[in-house]
């Protein structure tokens, strides 16, 4: 249908209804109008965003554990304050991000939070550190969900890499048919998890007080058995900053608010609420349970198999349904990176930080080239570390605590800008509109405190993982921080150079020069031929001679062929091909006069199949990409399908 406005035209085009691959893939393309009924539940939501907080359960004991370990069986008592010790923390960084999700209805998070109270560098200082997480969440979360299958079925150990990249593409192409539909499939699962979960903690503390829980059979041999005789400050450090695992994805929500049904806060805030009650009872029951059962952590077999089996007396039904639903919900905890880490993409691709390509929507609503993006990166790291959840988990929380602090430091901030105000008055941001709370100061202590608790968090975490890993992230959030910077460089510079301020007129082209490019006389030489003629008179073709005998095949052929073009025939006794044609083409341009333009016209050979091009020298393309970055020139190619 089109519409007329003016001089413009607007024309809306049908879909088409053929189906192909791709179509059978991801789903029907969607209307950019039905976006809003893309928007998902808070049921839904906690399924999308709160799946990685709450597969953390999983993992973050067993990891306290390996520490602990290091200095004995007896030390392994202390599992259960550090996990209490752990909720205090989280729950001073929920209330900041509760408040956050108000204050920025938009989302975006630390992102948007640091860019507007902090400036740009601990914006992107943020940025890097969750999209880092991001990427070590689904590598973490997959891997640690093969570990689950490996310890009930120890025959798959050795294929667990290739498992786990498997699991990466398809939670990948569930996120590429839209938010809407992937959270609606995974919904009950994870739902699954945490039913099954509550009622294995529920079975074992009944059975813990009516005395009949018992220890755990056959438990795996304690590697660390020795290793120190007491236990030090700083081996308590070392265990609580690996137990913050558990505080992993309480970002996420706030990260993808504009992904809610309206009220969008509200059902934000629900949803991040409810996720941290779950979290929060589960790790420390978790905790308690797996202390007095006397689990031992190893990589053969997980925390929570030792506590299921003990709790159930064997590897019975119920104990299936546990190691089902735990690997599921470690699994489906990608799925939250998947829904942050494209949506935090675009935020930033939005600013010119990042490729304006992760701005673009797909045919299913959702950010494509950052959904492949976080695929293609998360499988490399699952390659590299082997899958192996101890040695992702080093590389894991500086990220994480790195913006909880830039967060937190910036809605504190936020408040003092707040008691700035007068009272009725508001001031509209980037990001949000500020007003008058009179309630600034407390809550500026708040996330004042909180901002420095993870900032400790993360310098304890940094120092005794560094040697471990750690010194990865320190290294690699720098040098994205650097990227980011050098990305929006090349934006703004490009911007200037487009922009239409102060500017003219263009000038009358007073000489038009087209030079022909000809590897031999042929229907697709003359094709380009023809048509550099509509362009103008001043027509040179230029062939450039390998072979004394082939130059006189030319030579002659152009006599019949060429109907009085002019031809120059360039001598590369070397047998090189690129360089004369680039000698040639300087010259031109040294010599050009004012308001003269040189295109250049490559006949280019489209074979009827793709696999026929590795037949063909790619000739066209490479004069195509290396002539493109010559200052003056128009480059045209002709195609001819043969």
């Amino acid at each position: 249908m089109e519409k007329f406005n003016g001089s413009t035209i607007f024309e809306t085009t049908r879909q088409p209804e053929e189906k192909n691959w791709r179509r059978w893939l991801i789903g029907r393309p969607l209307r950019t109008a039905d976006e809003g009924e893309q928007a998902i539940s808070k049921k839904v939501g906690l399924a999308v965003f709160a799946s990685d907080a709450m597969s953390s359960t999983a993992y973050a004991t067993q990891e306290i554990m390996f520490i602990l370990a290091a200095a004995g069986s007896g030390a392994l008592g202390y599992v259960f304050p550090i996990s209490v010790a752990i909720v205090v923390l989280m729950a001073m960084v929920v209330i900041s991000y509760e408040q956050t999700i108000h204050a920025y209805p938009g989302g975006g998070g630390a992102y948007i939070v640091s860019r507007d109270n902090l400036g740009e560098l601990p914006a992107q200082t943020a940025g890097a550190a969750l999209l880092t997480d991001y990427i070590l969440t689904v590598a973490v979360s997959i891997s640690s969900g093969v570990a689950q299958i490996a310890s009930a079925f120890p025959v798959l150990f050795p294929y667990r890499v290739w498992i786990a990249v498997f699991l990466v593409v398809v939670i990948m192409l569930m996120n590429l048919r839209g938010v809407k539909e992937s959270g609606t499939a995974f919904a009950i699962p994870s739902y699954f998890f945490v039913i099954t979960m509550l009622i294995t903690v529920g079975v074992g503390f009944y059975r813990y007080f009516t005395g009949t829980l018992g220890l755990v059979v056959n438990p795996p041999e304690l590697m660390h058995e020795g290793a120190f005789v007491a236990v030090t400050p700083f081996l308590l450090l070392h265990a609580f900053s690996s137990g913050t695992a558990a505080m992993t994805g309480i970002e996420a929500v706030s990260n993808g608010v504009t992904a809610f049904k309206e009220p969008r806060s509200r059902n934000a805030g629900i949803t991040l609420l409810w996720m941290a009650a779950i979290l929060a009872s589960l790790f420390m029951s978790i905790s308690y349970l797996a202390s007095k059962i006397h689990a031992i952590p190893s990589e053969e077999e997980t925390v929570i198999s030792q506590l299921a089996r003990t709790v159930y007396g064997g590897q019975g039904i119920l104990y299936l349904a546990i190691i089902a639903g735990t690997t599921i919900i470690l699994i489906l905890a990608a799925n939250t990176a998947f829904a942050g880490f494209p949506r935090l993409g675009a935020l930033q691709a939005a600013d010119g930080y990042l490729p304006r390509q992760l701005t673009l929507r797909g045919s299913r609503l959702v950010f494509s080239w950052g959904i492949v993006s976080l695929a293609i990166l998360s499988s490399l790291l699952i390659i590299v570390f082997q899958a192996s959840v101890t040695r992702l988990i080093p590389l894991y929380a500086i990220g994480v605590f790195l913006s909880f602090t830039l967060s937190q430091a910036g809605m504190s901030r936020r408040w003092w800008k707040s008691g700035r105000l007068k009272p009725g008055s508001e001031v509209k941001e980037t990001g949000s509109i500020l007003r008058y709370d009179k309630a600034w100061w407390f809550k500026m202590i708040i996330n004042g405190v909180g901002a420095l608790c993870t900032f400790i968090v993360m310098i304890v975490f940094a120092v005794t993982k560094f040697e471990d890993g750690a010194w990865i992230v320190v290294l690699v959030i720098p040098t994205l921080v650097f990227l980011f910077f050098t990305i929006h460089h090349h934006y703004k510079q490009v911007a200037r150079r487009l922009s239409l301020d102060k500017y003219n007129e263009r000038a009358d082209i007073s000489r038009h020069r087209i030079i022909v490019l000809i590897g031999g006389v042929h229907r697709g030489s003359l094709a380009a031929l023809n048509y550099a003629r509509t362009l103008g008179t001043d027509v040179t073709a230029v062939h450039v001679g390998l072979d004394p005998s082939e130059v006189e095949k030319v030579r002659s052929k152009w006599e019949i062929y060429g109907e009085g073009t002019r031809l120059v025939i360039l001598d590369s006794p070397y047998r090189l091909l690129m360089e004369p044609i680039l000698q040639y083409i300087d010259k031109i341009l040294a010599n050009r006069k004012p308001n003269e333009l040189v295109t250049i016209v490559v006949p280019q050979f489209v074979p009827a199949h793709w696999w026929a091009n590795l037949l063909h020298n790619q000739t066209a393309l490479l004069l195509r990409f290396t002539l493109m970055y010559k200052p003056g020139l128009v480059i045209v190619e002709v195609p001819y399908q043969v």
